[in-house]
C-alpha cells in the first residue's frame, strides 16, 4: 500500500479552508495531519509534507516563509501576491531548492480554461475588458484571477503587436472605467449570493466575443486544490498558476 501524503491546512475554518479540510479527509491518498487558524502556532505543521494555505493577503507571506524554512511544500490560494512579494518568495526558495510552492490565482479547471481561451482570443480583438464578480466578504479587489487574466491578455496582445485598447475617456474622477492592469480595464463587482464569476469581453468591428466562467460553490475548486497537493513536490521552486501543472 502506498504511503499517504501528509497534509496541513492553514486557514482551516475559512470558507475555502473548511472545504479543503473535507477534500483532504475524503482523499484516500492523503492524510490530514494539522489544521491551523489565526493565532495558532504553526510549529512543525503537524509533520506535514504539504501545506494548503488559504488565509488573507496580510498573513500569507509569513505563513509560506514558515513552510519553506521547514522544508514543507505549499499550495497557496490566497491572493495579493504582487511582484515584490513574489521576488521575496523566490529568494526564500533559493535557500531551499527542493521545496515547491504553487501560487494559484484560481483552482477551478473551468477558470483555467477561460484564461487559456482568453489568451488565444486576445491577439484577434482590438477591445477587451475583464469583469469579475465575487461575494461581498472578499477583502481584495480585483480578484487574483482577474488580475492574472489581464496580465495574460496584455502579454498576448504585446506579442501580437497590438496597440493600446481604444478608449476616448478623458474625465473619470470616480473610477467608472475600472482599474487598469497592464493596460487592460478590469472591473470588480461585489454582490450578496455570488461566489466567483468572471467574464472577458472582446470587441471588434461588427462582432463581440464573451468568455465566461461561473463557480456556484467552492466545491468547484477542490479538484484543483488536490491536484496541486499531489504535484507540488515534483515542481520545486515557484510556480504561479495551476495551469502549468495541467498543461493548459
Amino acid at each position: 500500500m502506498n504511503q499517504r501524503t501528509r497534509v496541513a491546512v492553514i486557514g482551516a475554518s475559512g470558507r475555502m479552508g473548511s472545504q479543503a479540510v473535507g477534500a483532504v479527509q475524503n482523499a484516500s491518498d492523503l492524510e490530514l495531519v494539522g489544521t491551523f487558524d489565526v493565532g495558532d502556532d504553526l510549529g512543525d505543521l503537524g509533520g506535514a509534507e504539504v501545506a494548503i494555505e488559504l488565509t488573507v493577503p496580510a498573513a500569507s507571506p509569513a505563513n509560506i516563509a514558515h513552510c519553506i524554512e521547514r522544508g514543507v511544500h505549499a499550495v497557496v490560494g490566497t491572493t495579493g501576491w504582487d511582484d515584490h512579494k513574489l521576488a521575496t518568495l523566490r529568494e526564500q526558495l533559493a535557500k531551499q531548492p527542493e521545496v515547491g510552492v504553487l501560487i494559484a490565482p484560481n483552482f477551478a479547471i473551468g477558470a483555467l480554461l477561460m484564461m487559456s481561451f482568453a489568451r488565444q482570443a486576445a491577439r484577434f480583438y482590438e477591445s477587451v475588458e475583464v469583469v469579475e464578480t465575487h461575494h461581498p466578504a472578499k477583502v481584495d479587489a480585483p480578484s487574483g484571477t482577474a488580475a492574472h487574466t489581464a496580465r495574460i491578455i496584455a502579454e498576448a496582445r504585446e506579442e501580437a503587436g497590438l496597440s493600446a485598447v481604444p478608449d476616448a475617456t478623458e474625465h473619470d474622477p470616480d473610477g467608472a472605467r475600472g482599474a487598469m492592469i497592464d493596460g487592460i480595464p478590469v472591473h470588480a463587482l461585489r454582490l450578496r449570493g455570488r461566489v466567483a464569476h468572471q467574464e472577458v469581453a472582446f470587441g471588434a468591428e461588427g462582432e463581440a466575443l464573451t468568455i465566461r466562467h461561473d463557480s456556484f460553490d467552492r466545491i468547484s475548486f477542490m479538484p484543483g486544490v488536490l491536484t496541486g497537493v499531489r504535484q507540488v513536490a515534483s515542481h520545486p521552486g515557484l510556480t504561479v498558476g495551476l495551469e502549468h501543472y495541467l498543461g493548459i
